[in-house]
C-alpha cells in the first residue's frame, strides 16, 4: 500500500475486530445464568442447580466462539444448502450445554434469545469514531462470515457507520474462501487490488492478501490472534501486512490517521445503549418456530445487500 496505489475500499472483519464479542457475551451469559438460578419460578435439574454455579463463563464463551471457527473453516459450499451463522450459534450452543451438563438450564424460548447475543456485541472504543473518519475518503464495508441480519443489528446495535454491509452469506461460502473476497470486490465495483481487508486475525488477512490479491490493514485486539507467537513474527518481518497497527496505538483512529483521514465533527457518532431491552424486542419480533426450523436445516437469512 502505497500514497500513489491507495485503497479505494476498505472491507472490515467484524467478530473481534469491530466488536469485542469476548465480554459482551462473557458478561451477558453470566448475568443470564445467575438470573435464572435466583429466579423463585425456575424449575431446574438438581445436576443443573448444582453445575451452573460452577461454570467458568468465560471459558463457556470461548468454546461457543471456538465452534464457530471450526465451523466456518470447515464449511463446504458445494455440499447443500448453505447453513447461517445465526443458525450454527443455536445449535452449537444447545450442543455446548449439554458437554457442560446444563441441560435444562433455559427452555426453547430462552435458548433462542441468548442465541441471539452475538447480533448485539459492543463495539470497541475506537471503532464508530474510526468508521467516521475513513468514511470521508473511502468506501467502507462489512466483510464477515455473519449473516447480513446480524451484521444490520451490529451496526445499529453499535452506532457503526459502514457505508455497505456485506455477507460471506451473500457469496454462498465463508471467509478464507476466495469466493468471499472475489464476491465483495465485485459486488463494490472495484478490482480486488483496490481493496483492503481491515481484521484482528492474520489468517484473515493472508487469504484476502494472497488468494486474492487485496491490500492489508492490521489492527491488534486483545486476545484476538489465533496464530503462535512465532507465525506472528513472520508475518511482521514477511511484510506482506501494509499497515500494522500495534494494541494500545488507538486501532481504527489510527489507521484513518494513517490513511490521511482526519477528525468527524463532534456529535456524529454515539455510544451504543444496553443490550437486554434490544435483544428482547428483536427475539419478540422472530418467528417462535426459528429452533425447531434450525434444527430441520431449513431456516435462512435475507440476503440481500443493505446499503
Amino acid at each position: 500500500m502505497t500514497q500513489t496505489n491507495p485503497p479505494k475500499a476498505l472491507l472490515f472483519d467484524v467478530f473481534g475486530t469491530c466488536v469485542d464479542w469476548r465480554s459482551t457475551v462473557t458478561t451477558f451469559l453470566s448475568k443470564t445464568a445467575e438470573d435464572t438460578l435466583s429466579s423463585s419460578s425456575s424449575s431446574l435439574p438438581s445436576l443443573v442447580r448444582t453445575t451452573a454455579p460452577t461454570i467458568d463463563w468465560g471459558e463457556f464463551a470461548w468454546q461457543w466462539r471456538k465452534s464457530y471457527y471450526e465451523f466456518t473453516r470447515s464449511y463446504d459450499p458445494t455440499t447443500g444448502p448453505f447453513k447461517s451463522v445465526d443458525q450454527h450459534h443455536l445449535l452449537s450452543l444447545i450442543e455446548l450445554l449439554r458437554e457442560y451438563q446444563l441441560e435444562g438450564l433455559w427452555d426453547e424460548e430462552e435458548l433462542q434469545r441468548i442465541s441471539m447475543i452475538w447480533h448485539f456485541l459492543d463495539p470497541w472504543s475506537d471503532s464508530a469514531k474510526g468508521l467516521q473518519m475513513l468514511n470521508q475518503k473511502f468506501e467502507t464495508a462489512t466483510l464477515s462470515n455473519g449473516n447480513t441480519t446480524l451484521l444490520t443489528d451490529l451496526r445499529t446495535h453499535g452506532s457503526l457507520p459502514f457505508k455497505h454491509i456485506l455477507s460471506a452469506e451473500n457469496f454462498g461460502a465463508y471467509k478464507p474462501h476466495a469466493d468471499v473476497y472475489n464476491g465483495a470486490a465485485q459486488q463494490l465495483g472495484v478490482q480486488t487490488n483496490e481493496c483492503a481487508m481491515v481484521a484482528a486475525h492474520l489468517g484473515d488477512l493472508h487469504a484476502a492478501k494472497h488468494k486474492c490479491g487485496y491490500q492489508t490493514i492490521y489492527v491488534e485486539r486483545p486476545q484476538e490472534e489465533t496464530w503462535d507467537k512465532e507465525e506472528v513474527d513472520d508475518a511482521r518481518r514477511g511484510g506482506w501486512v501494509d499497515i500494522w497497527v500495534n494494541e494500545n496505538e488507538g486501532g481504527f483512529e489510527e489507521v484513518a490517521r494513517r490513511l490521511g483521514c482526519t477528525m468527524p465533527e463532534e456529535g456524529l457518532y454515539h455510544e451504543t445503549g444496553g443490550i437486554t431491552g434490544q435483544l428482547q424486542r428483536h427475539t419478540d419480533s422472530h418467528d417462535k418456530d426459528l429452533e425447531q426450523q434450525a434444527r430441520e436445516g431449513i431456516y435462512h437469512e435475507d440476503a440481500s445487500i443493505v446499503r
